[in-house]
């Protein structure tokens, strides 16, 4: 993203006009990603973090135009940090365009990623398979050619208890395979799922569509029962759901579980169970610049009812309570990040992401950081390729108590990294942590990772 791209510019405007519209804003933490436009969640339970994949919407877009899909993971829900981009339209070298809503599974110590790309050479919509070794990638291309292709979108992907993987897909309509234990190839032929009022809901005034089923689809087992939860009725777009005894149907409509709402024509689920919670994940129109084509993604925790249903789930920008703490006393990424104000992500030389396009008065939120018996120092690895400037370590928000201030120097770089050590006092207990940037104009430097020192038993 542009550092002068609309929303760069005017996050601060948006933490303005939550702080006048919420009274509890000061504890936003949706939509989760505020650096980039997201849309089309997929999380991913894995070794006690959530990975979530989705799509990038372009600045400025008209339409759905994403080129790659993105990566963050999270040990907290609220604290996410940017792995980047593993895969993007690139990776498919049969591919022409329309990076859209996939899923990735695990299974045999690998990483599938199924998306909807363009076949260049028919045309049509198709699904491929990217594949890794990590859930941060990189994905490479599983079989250099569509698993599956009938010019419909929105792969989703799902492994039942007796081993069987399935693949759901449609917009139209609705189709599964059986994947084969391999997850790159299927075993039968291209199903369609049955599109009744009495599984999917009554759409009133589309005859060609009766259902209320539009994209999307979710399918996950809880209980011995399967859920398939849906985008519905375009447009604009609620999420809908039904169940099933079996995963291949037959299916009962069940009702909405997230009302139309969020200044975005579409919407796209994703649900996990996550450390002894249920999450949904969803995507909105809510930072600045943000609508049907420029989106971006949140979630909210919730608790299903006694028998089984989903309850109606609404938008709000507190987002997901914090599980646990932050240790402060180990390497954090400086793109681990609850909220921010102008700042970018970008590669680093050193590997992984770095903070960058920091300009004075920019900022990020680290939410739940658990100083514990108090901090007595910070480091940072930081890069400047200009004049340099400062962090200052405030506490409970971007004004807040002044823990210590650190002086960046110039390094002769963007990618010329050095790391900064300054004093801290203050930060004890369990605080919401602010950098904050300051210095002259233009670009200051960027920050790749930090970390507190503390006395005899503040670490944990």
């Amino acid at each position: 993203m542009s550092k002068r791209s609309l929303v760069s510019i005017l996050c601060t405007a948006a933490m303005l006009v939550l702080f006048a519209v919420f009274p509890a804003a000061a504890h936003a933490d949706n939509p989760i990603v505020q650096t980039v436009y997201t849309a089309d969640p997929a999380p991913l339970v894995h070794n006690g973090r959530v990975y979530l994949y989705t799509g990038h919407d372009e600045d400025n877009s008209t339409y759905f135009t994403m080129k790659e899909w993105r990566l963050y993971s999270s040990a907290d829900m609220v604290n996410w940090t940017d792995h980047g981009s593993p895969m993007s339209l690139a990776t498919f070298r049969w591919a022409s365009a329309n990076a859209w809503a996939g899923q990735v599974v695990q299974r045999n110590g690998k990483f599938y990623w199924y998306v909807p790309v363009t076949n260049r050479a028919t045309g049509r919509m198709a699904i491929g398979v990217g594949v890794a070794t990590s859930p941060t990638g990189p994905f490479t291309d599983a079989i250099g050619r569509p698993l599956a292709e009938n010019g419909e979108i929105d792969p989703t992907v799902f492994i039942d208890d007796d081993g069987q993987a399935y693949l759901y897909w449609g917009n139209p309509n609705l189709w599964y395979v059986r994947l084969n234990a391999d997850m790159i190839s299927y075993s039968g032929g291209v199903t369609r799922i049955p599109l009744t009022t009495a599984g999917f809901g009554t759409r009133t005034g589309n005859a060609a569509r009766p259902t209320l089923y539009e994209e999307g689809p979710w399918v996950y087992k809880r209980n011995g029962t399967y859920y398939n939860v849906f985008a519905a009725r375009c447009c604009s777009e609620f999420i809908g759901y039904s169940t099933a005894p079996g995963p291949t149907g037959p299916w009962t409509y069940r009702g909405t579980v997230m009302p139309t709402q969020g200044s975005s024509f579409t919407n796209h689920a994703g649900v996990i169970d996550f450390n002894g919670g249920s999450y949904f994940f969803y995507h909105n129109g809510a930072l600045p610049g943000g609508g049907g084509y420029t989106r971006s993604v949140a979630v909210e925790k919730f608790t299903y009812n006694a028998d089984g249903t989903i309850p109606s789930i609404t938008m709000t920008t507190t987002g997901a309570p914090q599980i646990g703490t932050l240790n402060p006393y180990v390497r954090q990424e400086a793109e681990t990040i609850a909220w921010s104000s102008g700042v970018e992500t970008e590669p680093a030389s050193e590997g992984g992401m770095n903070v960058g396009y920091i300009d004075n008065g920019d900022h990020i939120k680290v939410k739940g950081v658990g100083f514990g018996s108090g901090a007595t120092s910070f480091s940072a690895r930081v890069a400047s390729a200009t004049a340099g400037g400062r962090i200052e370590l405030r506490l409970g928000g971007a004004t807040g108590a002044l823990a210590g201030t650190c002086t960046v120097p110039a390094t002769g770089g963007w990618q010329t990294w050095t790391t900064v050590t300054c004093p801290v006092s203050g930060a004890t207990g369990t605080r919401d942590l602010y950098l904050r940037f300051t210095g002259g104009g233009g670009s200051l430097f960027n920050v790749d990772w930090w970390r507190f020192a503390g006395t005899a038993g503040a670490g944990r």
